[in-house]
């Protein structure tokens, strides 16, 4: 079994893919300041970004759940890697050979890690189904394709491909690239038989590769072609440790660019729907993967659309009963995004796919344009289960209706909508509708369910500012506190910009840091050398002597949080310098005080004259700090 990866070539794997390069492929990145991106954690929910990476430093941290780390750590977090699988995958990204301390380099596959193995199964499971669309027994499904008017070039574009019919044509060339029949059947690419022997899971199906957000193959969507094929129309990929349906999007790894680019989602029913809308033009088109549109989908998607004012999630569903049920659906799930919904429906019950066809590519950018906002859209639905012609009828749609209006956060909106609604019941006094509506929120939020926010529609949060914290469990960080403030600036210097405040920083004792939190922080950079001896790994340094997770979850949000200063210069590194250090001396001048008060008239006259000697140097001192500044030092 391969060993330890060496040290050098895990070193050249971090230094070889940006950290920011890596981030992007999961979520939008924006500009912060300071050098700094921002964005929505991926680790856990929020509407308003916390999540940082420091490019220049090679480190990421959210200041709302504390995840931190550097690359390795995060693709680790993120994909559920272990380290020697995060290092490998980044390597093969980078096109690095790795050695291991036992076993030499990496010829052969035991030392590989479960998941790895289990995407670079379906990796070559991709190309081998993409290869046998050519073959003599996949002109049904070449003939599926152009009948849907996919020609070639579409069905390589998407990696769409063909599974053999026989029992175990995949199962074969996957042992003969060195799989074990284990790997085959976790990956779900295989299946146990009667005999005890695997065999393919997919047999004789049009396949749709289905990729996760980095564009690693990580299932397959699978369309049956045959009368004699008793199997469900589509089959997908079972629940593996690589494949999670209600978390994957197809389509997204070719959509996501556009989709962050334009804030703009097109979410349809079926891999055609995706595949047509794309060669039409709707470059932002996804779809779910055999289950409902739900919270983890929308995760993934208000990671790429970011807090933007313009962002929209546009759903195309079929015009039938089934369609309509899944619109209402989706808005359930309505005020979940930070984005505004909007449905579309095609004429004739048609999805995207049919009316490419029938009507072309224009038709389909036509079909995206001629939305209808999902809140108006379920008000009719509802509207019209009612009988308007009389006023009982009236007021039970009221009654169904107003609720559904007054859940809408954004109060513009709220109040449009309930004037919408008056027009739709035909009621001719709107304020009576708008004051109905408006008294419901307000019974809402006194009871906590619906609280008042402004904006598109979904809730406004602060600036996120770093939370509390506690090393060791000592007492808590006091952020409205000046010297807490300015002891976190000052080490944020240290470790973001460490020339400027070398070398008088090495020089302050552990003790001058009053939070103990920081206090950690100032050991851990004296124990990996100090500031003046930083070197392009010196932050990386300063985390390996930490004494612990805490600790070293510290050093990484100081090194990412951005600094509060519009010019960071030596000026204003001098500022904090002084100000630490001069509260440092003000709280021993008061101890020595004290000590004065408590020392017996009976002591020795040199003990006297010793501590008023050591009170009157540090006064000197600290006058000399106020007059001086950094000078003083």
């Amino acid at each position: 079994m391969a060993g330890r990866i060496n040290d050098d070539d895990v070193k050249a794997v971090r230094d070889a893919v940006p950290i920011d390069a890596v981030v992007s492929e999961y979520l939008q990145l924006r500009n912060a300041g300071g050098g700094n991106l921002k964005g929505l954690c991926p680790f856990h929910d929020e509407k308003s970004p916390s999540f940082q990476v420091s490019p220049s430093k090679g480190f990421y941290h959210c200041f709302g759940c504390q995840a931190g780390g550097d690359t390795l750590d995060f693709i680790m977090k993120i994909d559920h890697l272990s380290f020697s699988e995060a290092v490998e995958r980044l390597a093969g990204q980078a096109g690095i050979t790795l050695r291991y301390e036992e076993g030499g380099y990496t010829a052969g596959t035991s030392g590989r890690g479960e998941r790895i193995r289990l995407v670079e199964a379906h990796k070559a499971a991709a190309l081998f189904y993409a290869e046998q669309l050519g073959g003599a027994e996949a002109e049904i499904a070449r003939r599926f394709l152009a009948e849907r008017g996919f020609d070639q070039a579409a069905a390589q574009h998407f990696g769409v491909g063909y599974s053999p019919a026989g029992w175990d044509h995949l199962t074969r060339f996957l042992r003969g690239k060195g799989f074990t029949d284990k790997e085959l059947i976790l990956s779900g690419l295989a299946q146990d038989s009667r005999s005890g022997k695997p065999i393919d899971r997919f047999r004789g199906r049009l396949m749709w590769p289905i990729r996760d957000i980095s564009g690693e193959v990580v299932g397959f969507g699978a369309r049956k072609l045959r009368e004699d094929d008793n199997g469900p129309k589509y089959l997908n990929t079972p629940e593996t440790a690589i494949y999670k349906k209600s978390q994957v999007l197809y389509g997204i790894d070719l959509a996501k660019k556009e989709i962050a680019k334009t804030s703009r989602a097109v979410v349809v029913e079926g891999y055609t729907d995706v595949m047509a809308c794309h060669l039409a033009g709707v470059t932002t088109a996804i779809a779910t993967c055999g289950t409902a549109f739900g919270g983890d989908h929308i995760k993934i998607l208000r990671r790429l659309l970011m807090d933007n004012a313009t962002a929209e999630v546009i759903f195309t569903f079929d015009g039938d009963a089934a369609g309509q049920k899944a619109a209402l659906r989706a808005f359930e799930d309505d005020q979940k995004f930070a984005a505004e919904t909007s449905i579309t429906i095609a004429p004739g019950g048609m999805d995207p796919c049919d009316l490419r066809l029938a009507q072309g590519d224009a038709a389909v950018a036509g079909l995206v344009d001629a939305r209808t906002p999902l809140f108006e859209f379920a008000l009719r639905h509802i509207v019209s289960r009612h009988n308007l012609e009389n006023p009982a009828g009236r007021a039970a749609a009221l009654a169904e209706a107003a609720p559904v209006v007054a859940s809408i956060k954004d109060l513009s909106i709220q109040h449009e909508s309930a004037v919408q609604l008056a027009g739709m019941l035909g009621i001719l006094d709107e304020q009576f509708v708008v004051k109905r509506v408006a008294q419901l929120a307000r019974w809402a939020r006194e009871r906590g369910n619906q609280p008042q926010q402004q904006g598109r529609g979904r809730p406004q949060e602060p600036a996120p500012a770093p939370p509390p914290a506690s090393v060791g469990g000592g007492p808590a960080l006091n952020l409205r506190s000046p010297a807490h403030r300015t002891e976190r600036e000052l080490l944020k210097l240290a470790l973001q910009r460490p020339a400027l405040v070398s070398p008088a920083f090495d020089a302050y004792g552990i003790d001058e840091f009053t939070a103990p939190p920081y206090a950690a922080v100032r050991q851990a950079i004296q124990d990996a050398g100090g500031a003046a001896q930083a070197t392009e790994d010196y932050v990386a340094r300063v985390r390996e002597a930490a004494p612990n997770d805490t600790v070293r979850a510290m050093v990484t949000e100081l090194a990412v949080e951005a600094i509060h200063a519009k010019t960071v210069d030596e000026v204003y590194a001098g500022v904090q310098l002084v100000q630490v250090r001069l509260r440092a001396v003000d709280r021993r001048v008061l101890e020595i005080q004290g000590a004065l008060t408590r020392l017996s008239p009976q002591a020795p006259p040199e003990q006297h004259a010793a501590v008023q000697q050591e009170l009157w140097v540090l006064q000197q001192y600290g006058q000399r700090l106020r007059n001086r500044g950094a000078e003083g030092l």
